[in-house]
């Protein structure tokens, strides 16, 4: 039974799609490791893994607080749906930040879908973290400006 407030979504991964992109991934999963990684994004990968989506989930063991991973970089390239797991410290961390980033790169250049989840967060918190947002938006589209003028510089291509 259902609340009237839940809303449940299906999806089929052999279901229409007008893009004649082949994604790798039907699914990206963005959350926050240390708050939802054991419990609650552990559970929804298995879940949609059993009904055989294919799901990306980084790897635990990246190392924190480096640059992101090339690797998921390119899952988010390759996935047709995101859910971004909104959790207390989502926000907080520059890898989630950078994820989100590219991801809503992907959505600008190509129909895809995503599905927010607030986990044990008010949708209104997190747009109290959107000042954070919006600072590592800046700060990341200055370093793309700051890569594309070196490459110019040197001859590299645009």
């Amino acid at each position: 039974m259902t609340s009237a407030n839940t809303q449940i979504v299906s999806y089929s991964p052999s279901s229409s799609s007008k893009s004649t992109h082949q994604f790798t991934y039907e699914v990206f999963l963005s959350f926050r490791g240390e708050d939802t990684r054991y419990g609650f994004t552990d559970h929804l990968y298995e879940a949609f893994i059993s009904h055989g989506i294919r799901t990306f989930r980084d790897d635990e063991e990246l190392e924190r607080g480096g640059m992101i991973a090339s690797d998921i970089l390119n899952a988010i390239e390759e996935s047709k749906i995101f859910v971004i797991i909104f959790s207390e410290n989502y926000a907080t961390s520059r890898w989630c930040l950078d994820e989100l980033v590219r991801i809503f790169e992907c959505t600008a250049t190509e129909k895809r879908l995503i599905l927010p989840v607030f986990y044990h967060v008010d949708p209104s918190e997190v747009g109290n973290s959107q000042e954070a947002m919006k600072k590592h938006l800046l700060i990341t589209k200055k370093k793309q400006m700051r890569r594309k003028r070196r490459r110019y510089k040197s001859g590299g291509l645009p």
